[in-house]
């Protein structure tokens, strides 16, 4: 018997696609790509899951002269029209959603705690983590798309292989920030992640 496997879907959220404040080149057209290959392969997964960047106070990872190492421009504040999914991208199949970064940075779905549908402004401190979620549903393997191919998707899939996830990455179901993300895909390969 296949091992229960689920889909996280990462940050694919207005403010990283075009037309946002950290935008993505490709973050549109990736939410598209998604939204087609759910419509396909849904039924394929025990589980489908979406994370989102959820800012209330995230202190020093926001920044009027920002970085881009570790600090960004404000993006993604909770409630905001940037933090809501992009229209490209159809929620319909997700069975749970996933909120991080309320107080701090969080590249990591990892980092998130379950959100419930509707509630727009809680930050879903108190609720179960999305390991805690995959394990109580007996996921034993998930995929990985989204936004940003070098920095929420890597972290998240990182650490899904951590937690002890079989876990692929479907890079053509993802939007990067790099021009080349050859020692993106290196580093995830060297953590044993497949990459489809």
């Amino acid at each position: 018997m296949a091992t229960p496997r689920a889909l996280v879907i990462v940050d694919v959220q207005n403010d990283f696609c075009e037309g946002g404040s950290l935008a993505v080149d490709g973050g549109a057209a990736a939410a598209s790509r998604i939204t087609a290959f759910l419509a396909e392969h849904a039924s394929d997964y025990d589980a489908v899951v979406t994370t989102q960047d959820w800012h209330i106070d995230p202190g020093h990872h926001f920044s009027d002269h920002p970085d881009f190492v570790d600090s960004w421009p404000p993006h993604c504040v909770a409630g905001s029209p940037g933090a809501e999914f992009h229209r490209n991208l159809d929620v319909a199949e997700v069975d749970a959603m996933f909120r991080k970064g309320q107080y701090t940075a969080a590249y990591s779905g990892f980092e998130g705690h379950l959100a419930q549908y509707g509630d727009a402004a809680g930050d879903a401190g108190d609720s179960a983590t999305l390991d805690d979620w995959l394990r109580e549903h007996h996921i034993g393997a998930v995929d990985v798309a989204g936004i940003a191919t070098d920095y929420c998707v890597r972290a998240t899939a990182l650490d899904a292989a951590r937690s002890g996830y079989a876990t692929r990455v479907l890079t053509g179901l993802c939007a990067g920030i790099a021009d080349d993300l050859g020692p993106t895909y290196e580093e995830l390969k060297g953590s044993g992640i497949d990459l489809a």
